[in-house]
């Protein structure tokens, strides 16, 4: 949680400026007091998704798909000192370099760039797709 806080802030940051809600399923290394706790000390707002719910817990399983498409199943890993060695650089790819198709093709930071930049939240959406509305621009936001 630190590592991604200071991936978006800078190193420099202990706290997140503002509350940031941490969005993950109800694995016991999440909801665990000491995780539930030390996010909340990060500035984290720890949120999980609906038990026993696959739709809402579709990003997260998306996700531990590509990781193992992408980068576990073409490495050796022969142990998890190995995997946990890699993880970072793993993580820092699939967010800076490795290109989304629900992104237009774009790395996440890419993406993050364009809208802060156009002062867009959907930069590769048709206008038909855009939010219609700010209360729906602030939901796609959240």
């Amino acid at each position: 949680m630190d590592k991604a806080l200071w991936g978006r802030f800078g190193e420099t940051v202990v706290t997140a400026p503002h509350a940031i809600q941490w969005l993950s399923d109800n694995g016991p290394q999440y909801t665990a007091t000491a995780s539930v706790l030390y996010a909340h000390e990060l500035g984290l707002v720890p949120i999980t998704t609906p038990a026993y719910s696959p739709e809402s817990n579709g990003l997260a399983e998306g996700f531990v798909h590509t990781c193992k498409r992408d980068y576990v199943n073409v490495h050796e890993l022969p142990d998890a000192e190995r995997v946990l060695a890699q993880l970072g650089g793993w993580i820092d790819d699939y967010n800076r370099q490795a290109p989304h198709s629900a992104l237009g093709m774009r790395s996440p930071a890419d993406y993050r760039a364009l809208a802060l930049a156009s002062n867009e939240l959907t930069p590769h959406l048709p206008s038909r797709a855009r939010p219609t509305s700010r209360s729906q621009a602030r939901c796609e936001g959240a």
